[in-house]
């Protein structure tokens, strides 16, 4: 195998446990399982790839979900495997930590771009390049939330590959200074790649946490609650999305810069 598509078509089962013809033209990704289990309860379809890194299930409309895991490496991984399968669109369904007074748990953020502290994302493109997501897969997104009358921000999160930084108070201000709305660890390197692989790709992500203040640092039973809560509305926005642009047929563009 010398090519990359020969190499991510070959690999994508292997990861995944769908192959490029049993994967749909639109694709949901996401970090937990339990997003992609209450999928497969909902349209009673198999969720493939169990044992191996990711997991996988399709419905009977072509629509399916992805849990990647966690980081950008796993979230640049996915991405570039899905350059051989070349969907529609991909939306990413994450958790964040709101890193503004506006943004409490169980808002949405709606990214309009990443910050590239990653690192992964380096390897695609120079530092310059913003990662950006495919302006009118959200603008269906927006619609939705709209519609819902559900509590959403946009404006620019920060991607970073350190998971454990809560306590670091120097990192924080650096936070501060750039004043981002929320801190993820897939959005930008998601953008980046999508933007590498000539995908169309969006992110919304569930505001989980408050990091920046020592009782807003997330536990097991916080995150057991923001399950709880909010993660059936998540995963029924972002199915919405993306069945909404299906039925309709439009047809969304990559555009290079």
């Amino acid at each position: 195998m010398k090519s990359k598509l020969e190499i991510a078509e070959n690999w994508l089962k292997r990861y995944t446990g769908s192959g490029v013809n049993e994967l749909g033209e639109w694709i949901l990704l996401t970090n937990f399982q339990d997003y992609v289990d209450r999928f497969a309860e909902r349209f009673n379809s198999d969720v493939k790839g169990i044992g191996g890194p990711m997991t996988s299930t399709t419905n009977q409309d072509g629509l399916s979900i992805i849990n990647f895991g966690m980081g950008s490496a796993n979230a640049a991984t996915i991405m570039d495997l899905l350059s051989s399968k070349k969907p529609k669109g991909v939306l990413m369904l994450g958790k964040c930590g709101g890193l503004k007074k506006s943004t409490d748990i169980g808002h949405f953020i709606l990214p309009s771009a990443a910050i590239r502290g990653d690192g992964t994302s380096d390897d695609y493109f120079p530092e310059v390049v913003p990662a950006m997501p495919s302006f009118k897969l959200h603008k269906y997104v927006s619609e939705i939330l709209v519609d819902h009358n559900l509590e959403y921000r946009t404006g620019v999160v920060y991607t970073t590959n350190r998971r454990i930084w809560e306590w670091d108070e120097r990192f924080k201000r650096y936070l501060r200074k750039v004043r981002a709305l929320g801190i993820d660890m897939e959005t930008a390197t998601v953008f980046i790649t999508g933007l590498a692989n000539e995908i169309v790709r969006g992110a919304l992500l569930l505001v989980s946490d408050r990091p920046m203040v020592p009782e807003g640092v997330k536990t097991a039973e916080s995150d057991k609650q923001v399950t709880k809560k909010f993660a059936q509305l998540h995963l029924d926005v972002g199915i919405q999305t993306l069945t909404t642009i299906e039925k309709k047929g439009d047809k969304i563009k990559h555009f290079g810069y």
